[in-house]
């Protein structure tokens, strides 16, 4: 990021947001990375050989910030500066993903995120970004590479949003909400278009009554398992190739 020109209020939130970002992100990576499913269905991009089912371990900081099993009461600034509660697009399936410019596999999901925000209209789904940033940063970004979904972005209070989830700033992660406003899933790390789609199916499923909130976590959390190990495998053979 660059800090010429900053007032020493906005150089010392700055370094505050880095440090934040640098010590959470290697907590949330640490606690979440072993995870398959949680309480609420945190998946992790990690395959696990141990299919059962387990609540994540916390570290200490992070014990009293559990992960809730429906939407917190978050508001949030949008593009234009309004403040915006995040329950104002619920009642639909919703993912609300959370990033930053700085987060390289964020950059990656968003041209996925634009394609799926069209092909899931039929679903009356909705995508909603929350950049957790330097407000100024995230405006210059979005005008080289746009967002086609309504985006909301906070700098200390995008973090604090980020923690009414029980995350931290572990980016990017993508959380997956029914229409009765309760979470799906929340993936952690980069979003893969099967993931994706696999989990607003099951939020259609949930809506139409062909299964239940649980039977669609367990669903969810043995799929991402699955095709997060044949990805590994892909990549495993890749390398194989490459060196021979």
């Amino acid at each position: 990021m660059k800090f010429s020109g900053f007032s020493t209020p906005r150089l010392l939130g700055a370094v505050f947001i880095a440090f934040l970002a640098g010590l959470l992100g290697y907590l949330g990576y640490r606690a979440h990375e072993s995870t398959s499913l949680g309480a609420t269905g945190v998946v992790s991009d990690k395959p696990q050989a141990n299919s059962q089912v387990a609540a994540p371990a916390a570290p200490e900081a992070d014990k009293k910030k559990p992960i809730p099993d429906t939407l917190p009461d978050i508001t949030l600034a949008d593009r234009a500066g309004k403040p915006t509660k995040l329950s104002s697009f619920a009642g639909r399936p919703l993912m609300v993903n959370f990033w930053a410019t700085w987060c390289a596999p964020c950059r990656r999901e968003i041209p996925l995120l634009n394609k799926i925000s069209i092909e899931r209209r039929a679903q009356k789904a909705e995508i909603v970004g929350v950049a957790v940033d330097f407000r100024e940063d995230v405006l210059k970004f979005v005008q080289k590479v746009p967002l086609n979904y309504p985006l909301l972005i906070g700098e200390e209070d995008g973090l604090a949003a980020a923690e009414a989830f029980g995350m931290g700033m572990a980016f990017p992660f993508s959380v997956f909400i029914d229409s009765q406003s309760r979470i799906l899933t929340i993936k952690i790390g980069e979003l893969h278009e099967d993931e994706a789609n696999f989990a607003f199916d099951r939020l259609r499923d949930i809506d139409n009554g062909v299964l239940t909130r649980n039977a669609a976590q367990a669903a969810v959390a043995d799929a991402f398992r699955e095709m997060a190990a044949e990805r590994a495998r892909d990549e495993a053979g890749k390398e194989s190739n490459a060196a021979n």
